[in-house]
C-alpha cells in the first residue's frame, strides 16, 4: 500500500510528504503557479518512469544483462484529434541485442503502474472532520 499526504497552503504551491521523503509541487506559471516544483502530470509521468525503471534493472539483474545507465523518456501529449496519449522511450548505455530490446519492452508493458493507467483504476473521494 502507498501513501502520500499533499498539503497546500498557498495557491498552486503544495508540499508534498511519503513518510520521511519530500518534494514540492506546483503549476506552471501559464497555468497560475510559479512553477516551484512538479506539476502534477509530471509527477503521474515520473511515476510511469521511475516504475518502469525499476522494473527493468531489476529484470536485468535476474538475467545478467548488464544496461548500464537506463533512461526512461516519458511524454504526455494529445493527438490531433484530442487525444491524450503516454508516449515512453527506454534507452541503455550498453548494447543490447534485439531480443533483450524486445523482452525490456514486454517488461515495461507489464509494470504496475503501466497496468493502472492502462486499466484506469476506480477513485473514493470524501471529506473527514
Amino acid at each position: 500500500m502507498a501513501y502520500v499526504t499533499v498539503i497546500n497552503e498557498h495557491q498552486h504551491v503544495q508540499q508534498v510528504v511519503s513518510g520521511h521523503h519530500h518534494l514540492t509541487a506546483d503549476e506552471a506559471v501559464g497555468a497560475g503557479g510559479s512553477d516551484a516544483g512538479f506539476a502534477p502530470r509530471e509527477l503521474l509521468l515520473a511515476s510511469l518512469g521511475t516504475c518502469t525503471a525499476v522494473a527493468l534493472r531489476r529484470h536485468a539483474a535476474q538475467n545478467d544483462w548488464m544496461l548500464g545507465k537506463i533512461t526512461v523518456g516519458v511524454r504526455w501529449s494529445r493527438d490531433a484529434e484530442g487525444r491524450e496519449h503516454i508516449e515512453r522511450r527506454l534507452s541503455f548505455a550498453r548494447p543490447l541485442t534485439a531480443a533483450q530490446k524486445e523482452r525490456l519492452l514486454e517488461i515495461a508493458e507489464e509494470t504496475p503502474v503501466t497496468g493502472v493507467l492502462r486499466a484506469g483504476i476506480r477513485i473514493q473521494s470524501s471529506v473527514v472532520e
